[in-house]
Parts: structure tokens; sequence; C-alpha cells
């Protein structure tokens, strides 16, 4: 993964993701996230309880660890968690829930624009905090720069708007 070298770049400010540890640099999160179930509103209509998403395919992103303890968290236990396909870009993974294909587990941040535009619904409340998230760097010596902090609290402003939308969403 490349992070932009503010030094040797022409670049004044960047979107990480990560833990917000950089060390020298002005570092605001965007956002925080969660990791939560999603399907398409017509895989939705056939839910009523958490375990009701072993019914369908579990679209799992590199390994299944996430939807263990996802249903563990939702109090599903015994399950066999390991059916569905291992894909290996959320972007995919959202896609296929978009289409019906099953159900997955997406983060906040991914699923938002999917969500408020009900491609995507969330089925339960059962949400996992991510200790990763989205961050607005720069460095501190332009941090106060007016340019930095007009594009800033747009963005901020951006995402809030986003969280206050998808509130409004349920579950």
């Amino acid at each position: 993964m490349h992070h932009v070298d503010f030094a040797r770049e022409d670049v004044d400010l960047a979107v990480r993701h990560g833990d917000g540890n950089w060390a020298g640099h002005d570092v605001v999160r965007l956002c925080s996230e969660q990791l939560f179930a999603v399907c398409s509103p017509k895989l939705h209509q056939r839910m009523r309880e958490p375990s009701d998403v072993l019914k369908f395919p579990l679209l799992h992103l590199d390994d299944r660890k996430d939807w263990s303890e996802w249903l563990e968290a939702a109090g599903v236990v015994h399950a066999e968690r390991s059916h569905g396909p291992v894909l290996n870009r959320a972007s995919m993974v959202i896609d296929a829930a978009i289409d019906g294909q099953g159900v997955a587990l997406a983060r906040t941040t991914l699923a938002a624009w999917d969500l408020i535009n009900g491609r995507l619904v969330r089925p339960f409340a059962t949400a996992l905090r991510l200790s990763k998230t989205y961050w607005i760097v720069c460095p501190k010596a332009t941090s106060m720069l007016p340019k930095i902090t007009t594009f800033r609290d747009w963005l901020l402003a951006e995402a809030a708007d986003d969280v206050r939308r998808l509130d409004t969403l349920g579950p």
C-alpha cells in the first residue's frame, strides 16, 4: 500500500485507512466504521432473525473469520459458517450482495452509498466496531492553511451527512 509522501509529492492532503498513528502529521478521523450484514432488498424480505442469514450464501472477504465473529455477536451459535464464496475485493463482495447472490459483511464507508440509495439494506442491527478507519492526513506545518481547513471541513461535513442519512435507515 502506497502512502503519499508529502515531502516528495505534490499533494496537500490525503485520506488514509488505518489506526491514525502517523507521526509528524495532522490527523483527523473522517468517520468511525463498523462491520455489519448487508443484502439486497429482495433477500431482506425473507429474514426475520439473525440466524436467517444462514439460509443464503455468506459472501466472505479474504477469509471466513469475520462471519464467525458477527454470528457470535448476533447470538447465533453452532452455525455452519463456511458456506459461500470467498472473494478478494470488498467491492466484489458488495456487488454480489446487491445482485442478491448472498449476504455480505460490509464496512460502513464502503456500503454507505448503496445503503442510502436502497441497493443494499441492513437486515439486523448487530455490528462489529472496527479499530481501523479513515483519516484525513496532512503535514502539521500546513494543517492550518485555508485551502486545507476548507477542504477538511467539507470532507467532515460530507461524512457527517452520510452518517445522518444512514441513521434514518435503521435498523
